[in-house]
């Protein structure tokens, strides 16, 4: 803990934050900045828990402008990357197809929606490495069995070395391969100051919003879709990452309060648009499963609610195409993943060879938000069915174990 004196001290922003922060004109820049004072052990533990009890019970923790603030200041105080090195080794890989450019991307929740379902977000991303560049953060489970981490250090026969991929060793992971994992506990040290007093409080705080914000990449994310577990938190999160100078997103919250493209039933969508005169904004839609050509399938058939060994050996088996062609599980996948793949504006290319087994014929069949959602379940398909999101993966845990430790 850092000496009583190096402390700063935010009672006169804790005045104003309650009952009324508007009537005071609190900013959001002024919660960013005490925020920050949280990264760097500047502020108590007192006062730090009644920030973040203010934020919550007043809802200010819940607005697009204080999480765009804040989720660049945690960005501002995360591992310094090597950014030229990245581009280094990224620059061989680069594959650029429809209106994808061929820079990075994540797919990430913010968790708590009670529903325990299968990894989904995390198997679309290594399904999606296979035509995307991927930088997938993420951290051990909160409110689950499987957290991300903990479901690809279970893997087998080879766990990923997770902790080994640091700001100095991510670029010789994309040598290797298209997947990088970003182990929020290694890219945001920080948080470590603020861990003991989130679980003493007991309730959800900002902090719990402002992960799927804060890739440590930053501005070297083209495109990202994020699933909220509150549909009153999509449009916030849409308007933060617009504010946040993001051009290609998607934010969606299945119907059952579930931070993930549902296969049950609908799905809200909230969707970064830019227009010709490089504005941007926010378009909201509804998708259904058979938009993507496929069934529904109730969520207690994809929430096994399983341990870490027990969901990875269902990931294995997926990639290794052992599940059955409609298997509850792969569809919940393989919608996600198309929908990653439509966000990304790599389903927009009019013509396809991503490689053996590819038959070239593009879906051109446009749905809700003029989406070619079948054409992303085709691509999805392929990267399994071809083995090459197994090539990628394999890689990914290859290279990892071979880091220094």
């Amino acid at each position: 803990m850092a000496d009583q004196a190096s402390f700063v001290d935010i009672r006169p922003l804790l005045q104003r934050l309650w009952p009324d922060p508007a009537k005071e004109n609190v900013t959001a820049k002024e919660i960013a900045d005490a925020l920050s004072l949280v990264f760097v052990n500047r502020l108590s533990p007192v006062q730090t828990g009644s920030l973040l009890t203010a934020l919550h019970f007043t809802g200010w923790d819940r607005r697009a402008d204080v999480l765009a603030e804040a989720s660049a200041a945690m960005r501002h105080h995360a591992a310094k990357i090597d950014f030229a090195g990245l581009e280094s080794a990224l620059v061989s890989r680069r594959r650029s197809e429809g209106k994808y450019n061929g820079g990075l991307c994540d797919i990430v929740g913010t968790g708590g929606d009670s529903h325990n379902t299968f990894n989904i977000s995390t198997t679309s991303s290594i399904l999606a490495s296979s035509l995307l560049l991927l930088a997938k953060h993420g951290n051990r489970a909160s409110t689950s069995k499987s957290g991300s981490a903990d479901l690809l250090m279970n893997m087998k026969p080879l766990p990923a070395q997770l902790g080994r991929i640091t700001p100095e060793t991510i670029s010789t992971v994309y040598t290797q391969t298209n997947y990088a994992f970003l182990f929020a506990p290694v890219f945001h040290p920080g948080m470590k100051h603020v861990a003991s007093i989130r679980k003493e409080l007991g309730w959800r705080t900002i902090f719990n919003l402002l992960g799927p914000l804060s890739n440590p990449l930053g501005d070297a994310i083209e495109a990202r879709m994020l699933g909220v577990a509150r549909d009153d938190l999509g449009p916030v999160f849409a308007e933060a990452l617009r504010i946040a100078g993001a051009r290609k997103g998607l934010v969606v919250c299945g119907k059952e309060q579930l931070d993930e493209v549902s296969c049950a039933g609908p799905t809200l969508c909230w969707q970064l648009v830019e227009h010709a005169s490089g504005s941007i904004d926010v378009e909201h839609y509804t998708l259904e499963p058979a938009d993507f050509g496929l069934s529904a399938h109730p969520l207690n058939t994809v929430s096994p609610g399983r341990e870490p060994h027990e969901n990875a050996e269902i990931l294995r088996r997926l990639l290794q195409n052992e599940l059955p062609h409609d298997d509850p599980i792969l569809e919940f996948v393989l919608m996600n993943t198309a929908a990653f793949l439509v966000a990304s504006g790599l389903c927009e290319a009019d013509t396809s060879s991503m490689g053996s087994g590819d038959d070239g014929k593009v879906i051109r069949e446009r749905g809700p938000g003029g989406g070619r959602w079948k054409e992303g379940v085709r691509r999805a398909r392929w990267t399994i069915e071809s083995g090459e999101a197994w090539t990628q993966w394999n890689a990914f845990a290859q290279v990892t174990n071979g880091l220094p430790a």
